[in-house]
């Protein structure tokens, strides 16, 4: 089973990850960072295959997925 960590305070919310995830793993939460914007929580731990793509797509380096 993998895993997504997204580390808040650099998230920007571009949704880069989100709308890259086959699975629907992602999504905008209701929280916000220190900077004001809204950071994505990851919601599919047992749909999610760790193909890493959502975290290469995040230009901040905010997403890291473990398997």
């Amino acid at each position: 089973m993998a895993k997504v960590v997204v580390i808040e305070d650099r998230c920007k919310s571009c949704e880069l990850c989100v709308s890259v995830c086959a699975r629907q793993c992602l999504k905008i939460s209701d929280r916000h960072n220190q900077s004001g914007y809204f950071v994505v929580e990851f919601t599919g731990d047992d749909k999610c295959t760790g193909c890493g793509l959502c975290g290469e797509m995040c230009p901040d380096i905010a997403v890291q997925v473990y398997k």
